[in-house]
């Protein structure tokens, strides 16, 4: 079988930026991974890869686990990514990558416009951050950047931050992959791909940790938004093209 190199190294970049900027991995792993392959097999792959990724993230930031946070943003979204993967199924991947790329722009310029926006530090911001997170990373495969908008409000440091976000990330992605599995996403070709994306998981937030030390988190988070500003208007681009390929045919 052959592998996309390119891809690959995309993906390295991705766990970086995502490490740093503290929004997670996939809301750029997802994107680019549709640029080389279905969306339901980058829905597979995005569970797998942020396996290994967020217990790298565990293992490299484990000091300052907010228990309280893992119980408030970790359980409802434990119950509603398993919600949210299993309606992925029913739904257009058409649809789906729409909904992606006008999510992307939207939270981008949202955030890159109003940066004096914060959500209110209480359980049931929470509870609902986690909610939304959730449902969108089980449909969508990717709900970092509502998560990490609702974990800023409590003011963790990094170290905290980072160790309680993949803490939960894990819970997702080790409930989704079960129901990923059972709707036929991961084969083959996306188990084809483990050995390489455990690798970058690793090396990338290992890279990404090192970064972090020399790099204020703030600037980067702006950098961050515009990279999800540029792939959200990628994806919305590409599928414009791919329509009117369709249609001239």
């Amino acid at each position: 079988m052959k592998f996309n190199y390119i891809f690959l190294l995309l993906a390295l970049v991705a766990e970086i930026v995502g490490t740093v900027g503290g929004f997670g991995s996939s809301v750029f792993f997802v994107p680019i991974g549709n640029f080389y392959f279905d969306f339901y097999s980058v829905l597979g792959m995005t569970a797998i890869f942020h396996l290994s990724s967020n217990l790298s993230k565990i293992w490299l930031f484990k000091k300052g686990l907010d228990k309280k946070l893992l119980l408030y943003i970790g359980l409802p979204s434990v119950v509603f990514v398993v919600l949210g993967g299993f309606m992925s199924k029913w739904v257009n991947t058409g649809v789906l990558e729409i909904v992606l790329g006008v999510f992307l722009v939207l939270f981008s310029l949202l955030f890159l416009l109003r940066s004096e926006i914060v959500v209110l530090p209480n359980r049931r911001n929470a509870v609902v951050g986690g909610t939304l997170s959730g449902f969108s990373a089980g449909l969508l495969g990717t709900g970092g950047a509502i998560r990490g908008l609702t974990m800023a409000a409590f003011n963790l440091d990094k170290n905290a931050f980072i160790a309680t976000s993949a803490f939960i990330d894990f819970m997702i992605d080790f409930s989704r992959t079960f129901v990923y599995y059972e709707n036929g996403y991961i084969g083959k070709q996306e188990l084809s791909y483990l050995p390489f994306l455990l690798a970058i998981g690793l090396v990338g937030t290992y890279l990404g940790k090192r970064i972090l030390h020399h790099i204020p988190q703030e600037k980067f988070r702006k950098l961050s938004l515009l990279f999800i500003l540029l792939i959200g208007l990628a994806t919305i681009a590409k599928l414009a093209f791919d329509h009117w390929g369709q249609s001239a045919s």
